[in-house]
């Protein structure tokens, strides 16, 4: 049975903010956490080490931040917030949204900006115009600094000092009334814009999506319905809390009443085992991970080697996100950890997209009360898992998921792939500073037909199955066009490349894309393998194995250095600009080799000394290929071609 799971004595809200204060003031909860932080850098997972957050104290702090913005701000201002993960990051998202702030939350790039690691800020300056930035004190000054340097850059540093900046420390200095009365409240309202989330960036450069405080509420309880989350729930996440999925359950933690463990990306990439030892020390029953999560913990988990054990007994909900989902990924890491009470009931896949705020669907049902696997009866499409699941007649859901075709926008029977739609209140507003791009991406309307607005993601899926599972193929501006007429979606041949050597390569970390007619594998190694015969017998294994796996082609083989594959924040290979820098000549390679159409090695090209391409391949036929290549990149580095899309995933 579906049911909502709260308390009909306290209804909900039609914004998460105003769940604070209801939850602050019942004797049972004042003093719960509802976020604990495990820095994480020594290795820890001892709770007293751990900083907690109860619901009290996050509702003063949240009204506290509020008083204080709006002494130096006006109401539906723009703030850019630039802390880094943690409770503080967890405090200033509420207390902006009380203050009735509109927020654009970003990872604070290192304050010299001296690594070109600045772009992202610079562009969420520029597209944005913030009145003001909140950050830490120390990172104010290390600000100031270099607006001093002769050596600025000059862009970059005008918006910088026309920011008003306003440290965390000021803003939750001292105490304000943290009573907030639902008929005063004068945060954010349930139709403004409170959020500004940029997309991830898989397709093309990350986009600033409008989401309103309703919208943003009206996903956090679809989702709290879908994952059966109340009061008893505890949920671990290390995911960026910026936007997209890691910021999602910040919010979906308060409207449950639950408690949620937070920790950084970079301290579980560090040492995986650390995401298993938290669910384990805090028994944890719900968990979000992206799908290369769980192949990357099974490799370099350490379940063996650590000092603590493992439980996982009381997890419930393994949430899976970052399509492709790959059935061998989910079954290997069952076999490991069902010793360790892992059950196979709690296998969540789910789907969703930063234009639909984040959360879609899941596969998952809840109705399960007898722990019996859920997963064992989940079918398969090519090798794939379902991510979500589109509603029967007999239920009333407000979460409208069609297949289309992707030129006619016609309804395509189940069974055929097509372009992904989705339809609810919590869909976007619209990019900021898009308005044709916006038009085209969020009022999708089936042809000849009367219909409601729909989002077109920009992802292939398919309907199979009585109970209409959804499975997401791909996405449409990364499907590769084959010789032979058909297509393919990358991430098979990816795959199948991989697996062909995975003592050598680096899970998650091969890009395929097609140019100058011709597929190209880039691959990175997992050490810098300096003997030419190795990596040539390398690149010839994956040629083989894409061809025997696949019946595809590779026209060349580029292995490159550890990190050279440009991913997102959420882990997510950014194929577009692995293809950019490929094109540009900007890859570490170790070892390029151009194959015939019979497998015959055409060319063989090695790294210099400097890591660059060399031979040929950097002369005539290198600039043939940016030269052929060069109208298409550039176009999908600026705008997003008509019908197609380049959106970002959870």
């Amino acid at each position: 049975m579906n049911y909502e799971n709260y308390d009909p004595t306290f209804p909900d809200q039609p914004v998460v903010d105003l769940y604070l204060p209801i939850w602050a003031s019942l004797p049972a909860f004042r003093s719960k956490p509802a976020f604990i932080w495990s820095d994480s850098e020594d290795g820890s997972t001892n709770v007293s080490k751990s900083s907690t957050l109860t619901y009290a104290q996050l509702n003063d702090s949240v009204q506290s931040i509020s008083f204080h913005l709006l002494n130096s701000l006006q109401r539906s201002d723009t703030v850019i917030v630039l802390c880094t993960p943690g409770l503080e990051l967890v405090e200033v998202i509420f207390g902006c949204q009380r203050a009735g702030l509109l927020s654009v939350p970003i990872f604070p790039p290192d304050p010299s900006f001296s690594k070109q690691n600045y772009h992202h800020l610079a562009r969420a300056l520029s597209q944005t115009k913030p009145k003001a930035a909140i950050a830490h004190h120390d990172y104010i000054t290390k600000v100031r600094q270099y607006l001093s340097l002769p050596s600025k850059d000059e862009r970059l540093a005008e918006m910088l000092q026309n920011l008003k900046w306003i440290p965390t420390e000021d803003v939750k200095r001292g105490n304000a009334d943290s009573s907030v009365d639902s008929v005063l409240y004068n945060g954010c309202k349930p139709d403004e814009i409170y959020l500004i989330q940029y997309t991830s960036g898989a397709t093309g450069i990350p986009k600033p999506v409008l989401l309103t405080a309703g919208s943003a509420a009206h996903n956090v309880r679809t989702a709290r319905k879908a994952y059966d989350l109340h009061p008893n729930s505890v949920i671990v996440s290390w995911l960026p809390q910026y936007h997209d999925c890691g910021l999602m359950f910040l919010l979906l933690t308060i409207v449950s009443g639950a408690t949620c463990v937070l920790t950084s990306p970079t301290a579980f990439v560090n040492r995986p085992r650390l995401w298993l030892e938290l669910m384990t020390e805090f028994k944890a029953t719900c968990t979000p991970v992206p799908s290369f999560t769980l192949p990357l913990v099974v490799k370099r988990g350490g379940v063996e080697t650590g000092s603590s054990p493992i439980n996982l007994l009381s997890l419930r909900n393994l949430i899976i996100i970052n399509e492709p989902i790959y059935m061998a990924s989910i079954e290997e890491f069952l076999h490991v950890f069902k010793p360790f009470g892992l059950n196979a009931s709690s296998i969540c896949p789910s789907y969703g997209l930063a234009e639909n705020c984040t959360f879609v669907s899941t596969a998952w049902r809840s109705n399960d009360n007898s722990r019996n696997s859920c997963f064992l009866v989940f079918p398969t499409h090519d090798k794939l898992l379902p991510s979500a699941r589109l509603a029967s007649d007999e239920e009333e859901e407000d979460m409208d998921i069609i297949v289309v075709n992707e030129h006619t926008h016609e309804p395509v029977d189940d069974g055929i792939e097509g372009e992904i739609w989705v339809s609810s209140p919590s869909n976007g507003s619209g990019y900021l500073g898009h308005p044709f791009l916006t038009q085209d991406i969020f009022k999708g309307r089936l042809r000849n037909k009367v219909s409601r607005c729909y989002i077109r993601t920009g992802d292939t899926g398919i309907v199979k199955g009585e109970e209409r599972f959804l499975f997401v193929t791909g996405r449409c501006l990364e499907v590769v066009k084959l010789p032979n007429g058909q297509d393919i979606h990358p991430h098979y041949i990816e795959t199948a490349a991989y697996n062909s050597c995975p003592q050598f390569l680096r899970g998650g970390c091969l890009a395929a894309f097609d140019a100058s007619r011709m597929i190209v594998l880039v691959a990175e190694m997992q050490r810098s393998e300096k003997d030419n015969k190795v990596l040539r017998n390398i690149c010839e294994r994956i040629r083989d194995n894409v061809f025997e796996k696949e019946k595809v082609d590779i026209g060349k083989v580029v292995l490159v250095k550890s990190g050279s594959v440009p991913k997102t924040t959420s882990g997510k290979i950014q194929r577009w600009l692995a293809k950019d820098n490929f094109l540009g000549g900007k890859t570490n390679v170790l070892m390029e080799i151009k194959f015939d159409n019979n497998g015959g090695l055409l060319q063989s090209n090695s790294i210099n000394g400097r890591g660059q391409r060399r031979g040929r391949d950097r002369g005539e036929e290198g600039r043939g290929l940016i030269a052929e290549e060069k109208e298409e990149v550039v176009y999908s580095l600026s705008s997003a071609p008509i019908g197609r899309p380049w959106l970002s995933r959870l």
